[in-house]
């Protein structure tokens, strides 16, 4: 049975001093909301960072990573998967004296062995399951997002405490801290992007599109039907699950659930997601992740520029401008491949 924390002792991470590498979506959410907690925080930042002036502007104390991780007690990991092996070689691994805490919001580089931290040293996860901006929304709110709690080594005995404390310095506990693994988080995490969320949703997205405007449909109308509303559905489910997404509907639209998601979603495709946790699972999935990135990423940087001229996307960036309403974001162009 699931163990979901809705209390902490806040008192024990309000009396040690912790270092946020890293100012993105989920660094500058943690350190703001710990800093509104009575948390001592500083945060380690690259000296040509472009966030520097940024967290400085918000009242936070700026150091170099190395800085940060000398001075704290707790060090949080907030910096993409691929670059977290060398900035705990450069920074982390130097600083980490006994007693000290080793965080992630994400257990990929201890899950795979990208990091081996040394005894002596706590090391746990806190991973709240929203994006950072939300994260900080709710928590000014009043109120907090769910998140993720678990123990890769606890040296001190009291590595959980720790953890849940940061948690509720986030708002976390407010809404509940479900207990996990860092593999189960890691690979829960894959999955889920890789099949369903990112992956599968993207793909389905695409071909879907594809599909009317092959039939002889205009692609403004196929973008809608394809994408837009698939956000209108997404909603629905997100306040209700399934059930209530289904009530919500028509009955003809409700219909076409039952009788076209099997079709498309089949025992084949089920096998193939099967297929993709097994090499997540075994760390397949990883080393090709972390091999492409040490090889330069053109494989990567081929789909993503391939995907911006997708006519999904080039038709899409001109109905958006009609619909001020969306508060409409686009990403910048990807450099073309050589």
């Amino acid at each position: 049975m699931a163990i979901i924390h809705y209390e902490a002792d806040l008192g024990l991470i309000r009396a040690r001093k912790v270092a946020i590498l890293g100012y993105g979506s989920q660094g500058h959410a943690h350190a703001l909301n710990l800093k509104d907690s009575g948390v001592d925080v500083r945060v380690g930042l690259g000296a040509g960072s472009s966030s520097r002036a940024k967290a400085e502007a918000q009242g936070l104390v700026v150091g170099t990573p190395s800085e940060v991780c000398a001075w704290a007690d707790v060090i949080m990991v907030l910096t993409p998967d691929t670059g977290q092996g060398a900035l705990y070689k450069e920074a982390i691994e130097p600083n980490l004296t006994p007693g000290k805490t080793l965080m992630f919001a994400h257990g990929f580089n201890i899950r795979f062995g990208w990091i081996t931290v040394p005894a002596g040293i706590d090391v746990s996860l806190v991973a709240p399951k929203s994006p950072g901006h939300r994260v900080r929304e709710v928590f000014v709110e009043g109120a907090g997002t769910p998140g993720l709690v678990a123990i890769h080594q606890d040296a001190s005995g009291q590595a959980m405490a720790i953890a849940l404390s940061y948690a509720a310095g986030l708002g976390l506990t407010r809404a509940g801290v479900l207990e996990t693994t860092f593999a189960e988080e890691t690979e829960t995490d894959l999955f889920g992007e890789k099949a369903v969320l990112c992956g599968g949703a993207s793909a389905l997205v695409k071909a879907g599109f594809e599909t009317l405007v092959e039939a002889g449909y205009q692609p403004e109308i196929a973008y809608f039907e394809c994408l837009h509303e698939l956000k209108l559905i997404v909603d629905l489910m997100y306040r209700g699950g399934l059930g209530y997404m289904r009530y919500s509907i028509s009955d003809t639209a409700e219909y076409g659930d039952y009788t076209g998601g099997p079709r498309l979603v089949t025992a084949e495709t089920k096998a193939e997601m099967k297929r993709i946790l097994e090499e997540i699972q075994d760390g397949r999935y990883a080393n090709e992740w972390m091999e492409e990135n040490r090889t330069g990423r053109k494989w990567f940087e081929a789909q993503r520029a391939a995907d911006h001229d997708h006519p999904v996307e080039v038709v899409g960036r001109k109905l958006r401008k009609m619909m001020p309403f969306l508060d409409a974001a686009e990403p910048p162009a990807p450099s073309k491949p050589a």
